[in-house]
């Protein structure tokens, strides 16, 4: 490709300037080339630049903005860095280098024997593509420029030159060199008697071919060259931050070649973190997927059981111990646990992601975005019901204002029916129905969010201020990953569909019933606007170097907890046929699993090989009749001992689990999380009545103190399950009623006679009838702590009535959610926060106190 039109524009530019000012240097030409050429980079149809410029404007910084893959000219420091290492296979050399090598090679003038070249000129990057090519042939190499004293003596030692003159390249093999070289000096050519020459500009046609056989090359799946690190395990087991500190990470650019992702799909986010680019999916879509692992859990403790830490030690295990590609793929961390009682998701011990205190805290700022995507459309309903209510009703004012840029929005205008681009062809009525929407203030839905957990944020009342002329109403904030948007992010499966799904987000009703959408408020664009980087998964690191996909973290007890389709995607790309992906669903397989396969597999398409089921004995314990806080078992005499009884009876919440995951027709593997208090006679006991239960094998595993070796069995166990034949199914069939679908889950899954529905309850589901989204999955909002809706009722309940107080839809995310019990939407904090343990080092800035 070749600059003519920014260079001709900058030579004229540079000339007008230069006659005012003749001293002037010609930076603003050096500019406008290298902001052009850095645009050409990102250009996936260019192949090739070439820059025909002055001498003046070659400079380093120009000639180094080239990308070294595109640098079909050899003029880098990158492709020459190559040349002489000797790496020719990965470099380009100057074209004219490539024809005089294979003149010489034509001629037999090229090998041993103690033959000399003279290289004559000072053009630079082809003198030492010269030198290096003809060195690397077993030859004597001198170089010298025009004015060198001693030239003569040189001509007469070298049986071979090559002379770089203005205009040309002259290649001597003859006993005429001197002749000859004295022609060439004077600008003139004699091409007889074994003298050849090559005329000048020669744009290297050779180079661009190869260039775009090595980008079509780059575009097919690419063989793993990952570099696990090394992990020297200490006991006693240090804190997660200390041991996430004692690990150098790869710099994520690294990490990204190895597994296969080109320098253009990724976007770094300093030097652990970057952005993949969803452009990931058309380059690989012919490429097969590979094995899908879902982690899911028994009803756990408020501490948790450690799916994040199996999920990640499985990763390590499977690729830096079996030598297979894996990716693990999390949700990021909301700060409300962080900050509250359970802490981070990052993993822990020596199976964790790092750097941890960048993935539990702000990462890349996509629950940010989210926060001010959702407050977006809140605050866009209570303006739009605000200017309703007090300005005049005269229509055609109104209208005035919402088309004052003469062009009328057309995402309203679509949902109306009304195929109309100018304000002035609408009818009356077609603007009375585009300028009001006469939204009930009492029949919104949409809440306000924010990232912590916050109690007094459940119940407020907003509009107090004079200024909103008596539009006050009550309402509430919910925590940021419950919100709707947050479920369309992780459920989406690109932005022409995020942007879609957000059109469709129901914010509310109108007086008449008719529900209202963003669409409607016409706010769908800016909200893909504040999400269209947020839609792109995060890459970071396990301990033992091997990738992690982070993205999108929905609650599983409130929204369907899982991470995204799009991380789950990209990276069933990547790791080709035989990889694995290993993902995370919240909490128990009641919730987070079930949600998995009734919700995002449908969205996704995908189908999951295998279900790795956590369990821990003290959890076991729990549900045996054990202490029901772990903070307690401190202090008792059942748990921290050996107690074989209370294992035995606690295993029912296990059976359980096992059967909820064979509803779905997957195989189960269980991986029994061991702590430093547990027994082997109680790990064997678990490990037996799994296995006896239907599980495919049970494994203990010790991944926390000992990294992905001591998660090899589990790891072994996974890859051969996932050999077995895969009956998927689902649990219900969406065209089932609401009600139904909502008993199938609470009788099939949780284990209940049947359900309870309030009148409240039922007037939205009859509503939701009547406006057409009735035929949508379930994702039930209750207690993550019981499989029953009463937090303290361990084991397998039965004989309960599951109570439905409320229904709620997303319609944007593509479901209904019900309420069960007291289920709240907003956290609140513990007597004694985690936060309370943290602090920052002012001088150091290092972070203590974070788990």
């Amino acid at each position: 490709f070749f600059c003519r039109g920014i260079i001709q524009k900058s030579r004229e530019e540079v000339a007008s300037l230069q006659q005012c000012r003749p001293a002037l240097t010609p930076v603003l030409a050096i500019v406008q080339v290298t902001d052009e050429v850095l645009k050409l980079n990102e250009d996936p149809k260019v192949h090739g630049l070439v820059l025909h410029l002055p001498t003046a404007l070659l400079s380093g910084r120009v000639l180094n903005s080239i990308s070294p893959e595109k640098d079909v000219q050899g003029v880098t420091d990158v492709n020459l860095g190559k040349l002489v290492r000797g790496d020719l296979e990965d470099s380009f050399a100057p074209p004219i280098a490539r024809v005089v090598m294979e003149l010489l090679e034509q001629h037999g003038q090229l090998g041993g024997g103690g033959k000399t070249a003279l290289i004559l000129g000072n053009s630079g990057a082809l003198e030492v593509a010269l030198q290096c090519l003809i060195q690397r042939r077993g030859m004597l190499v001198l170089t010298s420029g025009w004015k060198v004293a001693s030239l003569q003596k040189q001509v007469i030692i070298a049986p071979q030159e090559v002379i770089g003159a203005a205009g040309c390249i002259a290649l001597s093999c003859t006993a005429h060199s001197r002749a000859a070289l004295c022609y060439v000096a004077e600008h003139e050519v004699d091409s007889t008697g074994g003298f050849w020459v090559i005329a000048l500009p020669l744009p290297g046609p050779r180079n661009v071919v190869r260039s775009a056989c090595r980008w079509l090359r780059q575009q097919r799946y690419r063989p793993w060259r990952l570099r696990s690190l090394t992990l020297q395990p200490l006991s006693p087991v240090p804190s997660d931050i200390e041991i996430s500190r004692s690990q150098s990470p790869k710099a994520i650019e690294l990490l990204a070649r190895e597994v296969g992702l080109l320098p253009d799909e990724i976007e770094a986010h300093g030097k652990t973190k970057a952005k993949v680019r969803l452009s990931l999916l058309d380059r690989l879509k012919e490429q097969p997927d590979g094995k899908y692992v879902l982690v899911a859990g028994i009803t756990p403790t408020p501490l948790g059981e450690g799916k994040s830490t199996v999920t990640v030690g499985l990763a390590q295990a499977l690729t830096a111990h079996l030598k297979l590609n894996s990716f693990a793929c999390l949700r990021q961390p909301s700060q409300g646990p962080t900050f509250g009682v359970k802490g981070g998701a990052a993993g822990g011990g020596y199976a964790q992601v790092i750097p941890m205190e960048e993935f539990n805290l702000h990462l890349t700022g996509d629950i940010h975005a989210i926060t001010a995507a959702n407050n977006l459309v809140a605050a866009a309903i209570d303006a739009r019901v605000l200017h309703e209510a007090t300005q005049s009703d005269k229509v055609c004012a109104r209208f005035e204002r919402l088309c004052s840029s003469r062009r009328l929005p057309p995402s309203p205008l679509q949902k109306l029916g009304i195929d109309k681009t100018e304000p002035g062809a609408l009818t009356p009525e077609e603007i009375r129905s585009f300028v009001r929407l006469d939204i009930d203030p009492s029949g919104i839905t949409w809440q306000r969010v924010v990232d912590t957990n916050d109690r007094f944020l459940r119940k407020i009342t907003i509009g107090q201020a004079s200024t909103e002329k008596g539009q006050a109403r009550q309402a509430q904030f919910d925590i940021a990953v419950a919100s709707e948007v947050m479920a369309i992010l992780a459920l989406t499966d690109g932005l022409r569909d995020m942007k879609e799904r957000f059109s469709r987000m129901v914010v509310g009703s109108s007086r008449t019933g008719r529900p209202v959408t963003a669409q409607d408020l016409g706010v769908s664009g800016a909200l893909a606007i504040l999400m269209k980087d947020a839609i792109k998964p995060t890459l970071m690191q396990t301990l033992e170097g091997t990738p992690v996909f982070v993205h999108a973290g929905p609650f599983a007890n409130i929204a369907h907890g899982n991470s995204s389709v799009l991380a789950d995607k990209l990276a069933l790309k990547l790791v080709g046929e035989e990889g694995f992906v290993v993902t995370e669903a919240g909490f128990g397989a009641d919730i987070g699993m079930e949600k998995f396969f009734n919700i995002k597999c449908r969205t996704s398409g995908l189908r999951p090989n295998v279900v790795v089921l956590v369990a821990t004995v003290r959890a076991l314990k729990m549900h045996g009749g054990g202490p029901k806080n772990p903070l307690e078992a401190f202090f008792s005499r059942c748990s921290p001992w050996q107690n074989l009884q209370l294992v035995a009876d606690g295993c029912s919440n296990l059976r359980k689990q096992i059967e909820i995951a064979q509803l779905f027709g997957v195989p189960v593997v269980v991986a029994v999380n061991v702590f430093r208090t547990d027994t082997e006679a109680e790990i064997d006991l678990v490990c037996r009545i799994a296995r006896d239960s239907g599980a495919s094998d049970a494994v203990a595993c010790y991944h926390w103190s000992r990294g992905g070796r001591g998660c090899v069995e589990l790891a072994r166990a996974v890859r051969k399950a996932a050999q077995q034949p895969n009956h998927f199914r689902f649990l219900y069939d969406l065209q089932m009623p609401i009600v139904e679908k909502i008993r199938t889950i609470a009788q099939k899954v949780y284990g209940a006679d049947d359900v309870e529905v309030s009148q409240e309850a039922q007037a939205k589901i009859d509503n939701y009838n009547e406006q057409g989204f009735g035929n949508l999955p379930i994702c039930m909002a209750k207690t993550h702590l019981s499989l029953s809706h009463l937090p303290d009722w361990k084991g397998v309940p039965t004989g309960f009535l599951l109570p439905i107080r409320d229904v709620r839809a997303s319609i944007g995310a593509g479901f209904i959610y019900p309420l069960v019990g007291t289920m709240s939407t907003m956290p609140g904090l513990p007597t004694r926060p985690c936060f309370y343990d943290m602090d920052l080092d002012p001088d150091t800035e290092q972070i203590a106190g974070l788990f």
